[in-house]
């Protein structure tokens, strides 16, 4: 693969990521579809290890199917892309511990801004999961370039 071709992808990967953030800032601080346009009085948080994800399965009737998907599989889908383009952009960022801990930090900041502000709220859960899909996103890039190096050389 050209240069030229490696900076084509490295700059879409960029346009893509960019993208992906401002769609991430939405979704985590704005979207009214998850109760972020309402700043409550009182923190709500969660600092109890897979307390909400057993809540989530235990009561999965209860809170509905879509609710019971978006909370447990929409966290790690929402950081895919993170985990995807991160070694994409920065060759450095092509080691699993390091996608692991930008990941990890990238939800802790949001989290925590979550937190400070009163929207949404902070849940170790969500750490865990959000850190998941960043790992999984990782993975495709891997298998990805596992191929590509197969095919190209």
């Amino acid at each position: 693969m050209g240069l030229r071709t490696k900076n084509r992808i490295t700059l879409g990967a960029k346009i893509l990521l960019a993208i992906y953030i401002v769609m991430l800032i939405y979704v985590c601080f704005f979207s009214e579809r998850y109760g972020r346009d309402i700043i409550s009085d009182t923190y709500r948080y969660n600092l109890v290890p897979f307390k909400e994800i057993r809540r989530f399965l235990v009561y999965r009737e209860n809170v509905g199917f879509i609710a019971f998907i978006e909370n447990l599989f929409g966290n790690v889908i929402a950081f895919m892309p993170f985990g995807f383009f991160i070694p994409i952009i920065s060759p450095r960022n092509r080691k699993f511990l390091n996608v692991l801990a930008l990941t990890f930090l990238l939800s802790l900041t949001v989290e925590t801004i979550q937190l400070m502000l009163k929207v949404g709220s902070f849940d170790v859960d969500d750490l865990l999961l959000n850190t998941l899909g960043g790992i999984t996103g990782y993975a495709f890039f891997a298998a990805a370039n596992y191929f590509r190096r197969k095919r190209f050389g």
